[in-house]
């Protein structure tokens, strides 16, 4: 049985984690940490990680970029292992995640579905094939309420397209405040903000007279719940470091 505490418990993902680990018998929620502590979801709710004071085996993360020093803090005071599953992190907050993970183990994902990470290598294997030959343009699309833009889904598609191409490309976000030709060294990366879609992420390989395009799209949030469980019983007895899906996926 691996105890998790569950930080951001109150949101939308929060509830899905909480759903997704209440129909499994290998898992179980012993506390949450939330600043809507006086919900009641049953189990203890705890305004700040250090109000906890019980045990857990794991750390699952769907709260918000502003929380996450205190919770790592806490982390590294327990040996906690922890899955991040929040997205918006700037690069000092990464850093801080890469810095934690060598005393602690730490899994980090700007995506946490497995079919995503499948994407990610097509993604890579395609730009190795079609490489300087072909434009590369990414559209993700997602709900009103997201706050970043682009997602960190397609920064992390892009990132791994970068790895793979033998010149670096340089993101363009903002095409239409250009009047000039396409360069040949860029990626486009597009969002779009609309209704309740979940998740949309579509590449675009634009070459002479042919276009390939690979895409995935997240029909429910449940996804990203599973993935984030799974990581979190994966992670419960690992060295310390820092793991994504690939090294879920590859087990």
């Amino acid at each position: 049985m691996t105890d998790i505490l569950l930080s951001g418990c109150t949101g939308k993902m929060g509830g899905v984690v909480a759903e997704c680990v209440s129909g499994r018998s290998d898992c179980r929620i012993i506390a949450g940490i939330d600043i809507n502590k006086d919900a009641k979801l049953g189990f203890p709710l705890f305004g700040t990680p250090s109000e906890f004071t019980g045990k857990a085996d794991v750390i699952i993360d769907f709260s918000h970029p502003s929380a996450l020093e205190s919770l790592m803090n806490f982390a590294l005071k327990n040996s906690i292992p922890a899955v991040i599953a929040t997205t918006g992190l700037d690069e000092a907050q990464k850093s801080m995640l890469y810095e934690a993970a060598k005393k602690i183990p730490v899994f980090f994902s700007a995506n946490m579905s497995v079919g995503v990470s499948l994407l990610r290598e097509l993604a890579q294997k395609a730009a190795k094939v079609l490489g300087s030959s072909f434009d590369i343009e990414i559209v993700e699309m997602h709900h009103n309420k997201k706050i970043d833009a682009p997602s960190g889904t397609a920064l992390m598609l892009a990132d791994a397209i970068s790895e793979s191409l033998d010149e670096k490309p340089s993101y363009e976000y903002d095409r239409h405040a250009k009047r000039e030709p396409r360069s040949k060294n860029e990626i486009g990366i597009h969002a779009v903000r609309g209704g309740t879609i979940t998740g949309e992420h579509e590449i675009i390989f634009a070459g002479h007279d042919e276009i390939i395009t690979i895409g995935h799209s997240a029909r429910s949030k449940g996804i990203f719940a599973a993935g984030a469980v799974n990581a979190a019983i994966f992670i419960k007895n690992k060295p310390a470091g820092l793991y994504t899906m690939k090294e879920l996926v590859d087990e």
